[in-house]
């Protein structure tokens, strides 16, 4: 190459150079731009979007007296006397009173429905929604759930409503800023930020699906929203962790796709109408699954299947369900609100693991809220004839006769081993198993006698087996317990 040729190529190096830095500065203000975007400067915009749909709720109760908070005098003393006549000095004696509370909602449609939580408006005489405006007006109850404490409120009003809606409380990500606002200790319409602590936590409820927040909730935020930066609910606020009794930065709020089923349901039925599968279930453990010769600990374990769907399409104690209407199931509160979500009256296909191998099942849900009161299946009749006691497993075990039957108060279908002792350095009694409760399977098989159980501990061992399952009950309630067979010569 001569002197020529590359003098000529030195202005297009050039020109390439400082394409590439424009380039590299375009990058560096987009990357500014996008974390901007995810820190904002300010919320004032999205407050101003959202604070007309947000409204303070005050309910009133009628309380007779008595019922309510009093001081705590015990009988006999003689501050029993003064209380009742400073009680009486003030005119109350025993004349009902009133009493009020505070909370928070969101309106969800320009006609005028209210979301907030059902402990806020439970047992109220009267219910009053004050507006950003300061408009109040009465509401009704169109109907309330309170497995996920959510109820659903309407308000008359002569011109369309300001109304938010509902984001997917599915893509709200750890870490992820959230907004949440109501009417705490009274303080209507104030507004907090937090991020998205953690998802999917669990409180106390069948169906809690709840999005952990370090957002400042209070007492009176019950009900309120929480927003993303979109302006969508996606959740409700609903309770909080503290010792104090005031935020600490651990709140709680329901998920929208939880709360949006329910509120459907309100609004179509004024209740709500959720699958019922008719079972009872534990999860499976490392143990358990050992001992009926599972891949994996996952699925939910069937202790239990009274009269309903599952018995008429032939599930069994002892299956394990690992699919439900074709998707996999992890564990007993995965398989419930997969349930719980599920049309009533829908056929669905079960996936069941039953002795080593698995079985479909098609089965017809019911109503869940029609079977609350189900009484579990009656096992069949043991022989009262069996006299012997022993010990195994760290227990002592008796066939069920009429005097244990009696002390139980069991009836005449109930059969099985009844715990008279237990050895309380046994591995029996570190998972549970006390005195009074009734074995009434082996192996997941019936057992009415010492012999039974000997013969299940048997073929257990006979199997490679390192453990034998047993389905214990107490006071009528069913689990399974995996016991280990190495300790037992």
């Amino acid at each position: 190459m001569n002197l020529a040729s590359i003098s000529a190529t030195r202005p297009m190096a050039q020109q390439l150079h400082k394409l590439w830095l424009m380039a590299l500065v375009v990058g560096l203000l987009l990357a500014q731009a996008v974390a901007a975007q995810a820190r904002p400067d300010s919320f004032a915009g999205l407050a101003e979007k959202i604070s007309p749909a947000v409204v303070n709720i005050t309910t009133s109760t009628t309380v007779a007296q008595g019922t309510g908070p009093s001081p705590i005098v015990p009988e006999g003393s003689p501050f029993e006397d003064f209380f009742e006549q400073f009680r009486d000095r003030q005119g109350e004696g025993n004349r009902p009173r009133r009493s009020s509370a505070l909370g928070s909602g969101f309106v969800i449609s320009e006609d005028g429905f209210v979301v907030t939580n059902n402990h806020v408006i439970e047992s109220a005489d009267e219910i009053v929604i004050e507006f950003f405006s300061g408009d109040e007006l009465p509401a009704e109850v169109i109907g309330t759930d309170p497995k996920t404490d959510i109820a659903l409120l309407k308000v008359k009003a002569d011109k369309p409503l300001p109304f938010v809606s509902f984001g997917d409380s599915d893509t709200a990500r750890v870490g992820d800023w959230v907004l949440a606002m109501g009417n705490p200790l009274g303080q209507g319409f104030s507004l907090s930020a937090g991020i998205v602590s953690a998802r999917n936590r669990a409180l106390s409820g069948t169906y809690d699906d709840y999005i952990q927040t370090d957002a400042a909730i209070n007492r009176g935020n019950s009900g309120g929203p929480l927003f993303n930066l979109d302006g969508q609910v996606v959740g409700v606020n609903t309770a909080i962790l503290s010792p104090t009794g005031g935020s600490i930065g651990i709140g709680f709020s329901m998920a929208s796709n939880v709360v949006k089923r329910v509120i459907d349901q309100l609004q179509e039925y004024g209740e709500t109408r959720r699958g019922w599968l008719g079972v009872r279930i534990q999860d499976v453990t490392d143990d358990v699954a050992e001992a009926m010769g599972l891949d994996a600990a996952k699925g939910a374990l069937v202790t239990d299947v009274p009269e309903g769907p599952a018995a008429e399409a032939g599930m069994l104690a002892g299956d394990v369900i690992t699919s439900f209407d074709g998707k996999e199931v992890q564990d007993t509160r995965e398989l419930v609100r997969q349930v719980g979500n599920t049309a009533v009256g829908k056929a669905v296909r079960v996936v069941v693991f039953r002795d080593g191998k698995t079985t479909t099942l098609k089965v017809t849900l019911g109503r869940r809220e029609e079977a609350e009161g189900a009484i579990p299946a009656a096992q069949p009749g043991s022989d009262p004839d069996e006299p012997t006691e022993k010990s195994m497993l760290g227990l002592t075990l008796s066939p069920l006769n009429e005097e244990l039957r009696g002390q139980l108060d069991l009836d005449d279908s109930a059969s099985g081993l009844v715990v008279t002792d237990i050895d309380d350095l046994s591995e029996a009694y570190e998972k549970g198993i006390r005195a009074g409760d009734l074995i009434t399977e082996a192996g997941q098989q019936k057992i009415a006698s010492i012999s039974d159980l000997d013969d299940r501990i048997a073929e257990a061992k006979e199997a490679g087996r390192k453990s034998l399952l047993l389905l214990v009950r107490r006071a009528g309630e069913p689990r399974f317990v995996a016991l280990s067979l190495e300790d037992d010569k």
